[in-house]
């Protein structure tokens, strides 16, 4: 996840809380007392996979990633020093100004808005005269991403002395964007330059602007080309922040000349998008034009969301976008296809892989669609990533899922293999989104909050409680499936699908949906009719439901630090199980039978042990204990692979759940390749 220098490229050792635990002890001191949402499936198996992402994302965003106040990032003098912000994640130490503004519009100014807000003021200093301004560092292309996170703060909280500020800080930001020699605004073209959105880092771009071995950086602005060529992503948020600062400066009761202003230069830059951008040749729009007027027919991830997020596209391009947009077996990936110097083998870090930031953004621009389906494969596979691998990493392999930080080059010598770190705050609020916004359809404006659910036919009704709305707070269930209101009732009385700003006091809202397409909804190729598995715990291969015989360890539910490895040889499937080093790591594999009929069998287990000694783990069965688990020296090669089995283990019910542990007395350290279950 780079972001500025340094670059992100810390390898911080956090601890990883377990996938599915309560949000249970004492909360960090600058956390806000009220408790967080929670969300109640009433099918288990939706309970298991989505409710326990949901819960995880909830403790990466509200307890492992909320620091407390630090003077260093309180350059404009607005920050609560009882309040404290929110990191970029595990490795990365700082609020950043992407990730800030990313984070509060997805969750933080909903879950807590004193923390979303101290988050916003730490990436805003002020110019020698005093004047508010985004931090002016060297992301100078995609500062504005804060405006729209700052208008949407707004929305949510309808707290005016902050929107008095913002407008002041955005309208600043912007005149310095207008008139930067960098990063700055080409007349010829309409357009702004610099770096897309997203891709700070030169694997994010084919050649031109970059060469076959990243010679010049491996950052992207020293490229002249990057630096002066103009980006999907980029401009899209230019045009929402003119948007945004127009709704900003109506509301504060500006000057009407200033309003227009910003709504003619947002027109313009809409135009100049679809003129430029638009190709009908391939239903999308273009990635990149270069200075010289060079197009680049690829996809990018972030800016076909921002598209239909923000409106720039009209209703037939947006059709035209979900139905040629292409996706990864695991999601969305930030740019598209492979670029020349990089393959599905070795993906760059910001090419064809997919990093859980741009699926929530695709996400929310599926549901805002009524692509009830995509949406839910896009949702699926996010929490199935999550469960794979203790938590919300930063970048995964778009074929295998597995954790993998892409590659790069280092100037001109070999590619360099990054690692992708854990605890990302980004990955957890895009998968928060994907159920505030996605799901329930939460949708704030100056009058207050509407309702637009996507309930995916299969996940069942589902509840979240505990939503604190200015003054409210509010219950709302979701009953039936689809994207269709059918009813609403307020504390038991017919209404509309929205309710007032100014609603106080306890609520519950009950939504009955219809009009859910049949179909593939978790995209594994398996209709949903026949589809045992679609969104289960433990089967995070989208190929249906696995035959209990034989399980890949990289399919089972982790948690505790366990995640998905390929950083040695000899394992099957698509990759192995490595993490189980410290108490409290675990794995579970759901073993999916044909009766419910209390049986024995055996269980086989193939796995990796170069320590020098007998290694043991717990094996439990619907979470009771079983035995201790023996599992001898294999080799002094972690290359090398055994197997060992365990006869006489009792399972009961359809679905029972095998776990191995590393528990108290054990002494784990194990890699883990496959389990085979024999009745």
């Amino acid at each position: 996840m780079q972001n500025g220098l340094p670059q992100r490229i810390g390898h911080a050792l956090l601890v990883l809380v377990t996938a599915g635990a309560a949000l249970a002890g004492a909360a960090p001191a600058t956390a806000s007392a009220a408790p967080p949402p929670s969300l109640e499936f009433a099918n288990p198996d939706s309970q298991a996979l989505f409710g326990t992402a949901y819960d995880t994302a909830l403790r990466n965003l509200l307890r492992i990633n909320t620091i407390g106040y630090d003077a260093k990032y309180d350059r404009a003098g607005l920050l609560d020093p009882a309040t404290g912000i929110v990191r970029a994640g595990g490795g990365y130490a700082q609020p950043w100004t992407r990730d800030a503004s990313i984070n509060s519009w997805n969750a933080a100014s909903l879950l807590d808005p004193a923390l979303a807000k101290n988050t916003l003021w730490a990436v805003v200093d002020k110019d020698p005269a005093g004047a508010l301004r985004v931090q002016q560092d060297d992301q100078q292309w995609d500062q504005v991403v804060w405006v729209t996170a700052a208008w949407h703060h707004y929305l949510v909280t309808g707290d005016r002395a902050f929107l008095e500020n913002a407008y002041r800080t955005a309208a600043g930001t912007l005149a310095i964007r207008e008139h930067a020699t960098t990063a700055g605004f080409n007349a010829t073209y309409g357009l702004f330059t610099g770096a897309s959105f997203f891709n700070d880092g030169i694997a994010g771009y084919p050649a031109p602007p970059a060469d076959a071995t990243e010679s010049v950086s491996t950052g992207s602005m020293p490229w002249p080309g990057v630096a002066t060529g103009m980006y999907l992503s980029t401009n899209e948020l230019y045009y929402a922040a003119y948007v945004n600062a127009a709704s900003m400066a109506e509301k504060l009761g500006r000057p009407g000349a200033e309003t227009a202003a910003y709504r003619a230069k947002a027109a313009a830059l809409r135009t100049a998008i679809n003129d430029r951008f638009w190709n009908p040749a391939t239903g999308l729009y273009d990635y990149q034009l270069l200075a010289d007027g060079r197009r680049g027919a690829f996809q990018e991830g972030t800016g076909l969301a921002f598209a239909l997020i923000f409106g720039v596209a009209n209703p037939a391009q947006a059709r035209s976008i979900v139905g040629h947009a292409r996706e990864l077996a695991w999601g969305m990936p930030d740019t598209f296809p492979n670029w020349a110097r990089y393959s599905d083998a070795q993906p760059g870090r910001h090419n064809a892989i997919v990093w859980p930031l741009v699926q929530g953004l695709w996400a929310k621009a599926l549901a805002g669609q009524g692509e009830t389906n995509s949406y839910a494969a896009e949702t699926a596979r996010l929490a199935k990533l999550a469960g794979n691998n203790s938590g919300f990493w930063e970048i995964h392999n778009g074929s295998t899922g597995v954790v993998d930080g892409g590659w790069q080059r280092l100037g001109d010598t070999v590619k360099f293999h990054w690692g992708s770190e854990p605890d990302q705050t980004w990955s957890a609020t895009a998968f928060l989104d994907m159920v505030h916004t996605g799901l329930f359809g939460l949708t704030f404006t100056d009058r207050g909050l509407s309702f637009a659910p996507n309930l995916p036919a299969g996940w069942g009704d589902v509840t979240l409680r505990n939503v604190r709305y200015r003054a409210a707070n509010l219950t709302i269930a979701l009953h039936g499936a689809g994207a269709t209101i059918r009813s609403v009732t307020v504390d038991g009385r017919a209404a509309r699908a929205d309710l007032p700003a100014t609603l106080t006091g306890d609520h519950t809202v009950d939504i009955t949906l219809t009009g859910a397409p049949a179909g593939d909804r978790d995209g594994d190729g398996v209709p949903d009719a026949q589809d045992r598995c679609a969104d289960t715990s433990g089967t995070a291969a989208l190929t249906g439901c696995p035959d209990p015989a034989h399980l890949e360890a990289e399919d089972a539910r982790n948690s505790g630090g366990v995640k998905t490895n390929v950083n040695h040889t000899g394992y099957s499937g698509r990759a192995f199980l490595d993490g189980l080093w410290a108490q409290g790591a675990s794995t579970s594999f759901t073993v999916h039978r044909t009766t419910t009929a209390p049986a024995r069998g055996s269980i086989t287990v193939r796995y990796a042990n170069a320590n020098s000694d007998t290694r043991t783990m717990t094996l439990s069965v619907d979470g009771q204990p079983v035995r201790q688990a023996g599992f001898p020296k294999v080799s002094d090669s972690w290359d090398a692979w055994g197997t060992t089995t365990f006869a006489d283990v009792p399972l009961t019910g359809r679905d029972p759940v095998v776990t191995l542990s590393y528990g108290p007395g054990d002494t784990g350290a194990i890699n883990l390749d496959w389990l085979e279950y024999r009745g």
